[in-house]
């Protein structure tokens, strides 16, 4: 079950607003170019930021998520994409040259999934195409900075971030948005911190080779950046 963050429909409308300038997707949309990937599917594609660039580019783009409140604001957006209810696990036959997982993704799979989810994108892999996703380093320990992170407001919302657990690799977290009308929406969250040597296993066992681990441009230290291929 998406958290609230992604499935309500009142905080759906204002996640771009809160999420900020998007200066990680060109780490996407370059290695996009990189592999030469004329078809893409997009995981956890949220409000479609990343899938609507790649159309913009005229790629053919399929963009997946469970939440359906942010899937309709990407579906707003751009008519280009095919944009899909659901999850990986359950995709239809797709063959695509290159499949993206951004942002906080590949951590909000907490067990079984994530090797369910690995195996649903090799599916939807044609034979040698490319996997890319980012991952949050724990030695860089980020859940530190976000306990001292302050309340902001934006578009006439409140957001308060708590930090309510740390249990490695578990982190939980908690967002609480406060509205104009005196409403407050709580969406808990829960994120598992993989090694990069868990990562690359998991990966293997899925039947991908590990072809590359980068660093994130945007975020030096901070994130690891998988490109695996089928």
């Amino acid at each position: 079950m998406p958290d609230l963050i992604f499935s309500d429909t009142r905080l759906a409308r204002i996640y771009d607003a809160f999420d900020g300038p998007r200066d990680d997707l060109a780490l996407y949309t370059g290695i996009a170019d990189e592999v030469g990937a004329a078809s893409v599917l997009d995981v956890g594609c949220g409000t479609g930021c990343l899938a609507v660039l790649l159309a913009e580019s005229g790629r053919s783009v399929v963009g997946v998520d469970p939440a359906l409140a942010s899937l309709e604001i990407a579906r707003a957006k751009d008519s280009r994409v095919t944009w899909i209810h659901g999850d990986a696990t359950s995709l239809p036959p797709l063959a695509v040259d290159l499949v993206t997982m951004t942002g906080n993704v590949a951590q909000v799979f907490l067990g079984d999934d994530w090797e369910a989810t690995l195996r649903g994108v090799h599916r939807a892999l044609r034979p040698g195409g490319h996997f890319v996703f980012e991952t949050r380093r724990p030695e860089r320990r980020a859940w530190e900075d976000w306990a001292r992170t302050k309340p902001r407001v934006l578009v006439g919302v409140r957001e308060q971030l708590e930090l309510t657990g740390v249990s490695l690799p578990f982190v939980s977290l908690r967002h609480i948005y406060s509205f104009p009308d005196g409403t407050a929406i709580t969406s808990d969250s829960t994120l598992r911190f993989r090694s990069r040597a868990e990562v690359e296993q998991s990966l293997v066992r899925c039947g991908f080779k590990v072809a590359d681990v980068r660093d994130a441009p945007d975020r030096p230290g901070r994130e690891y950046v998988f490109i695996a291929q089928k």
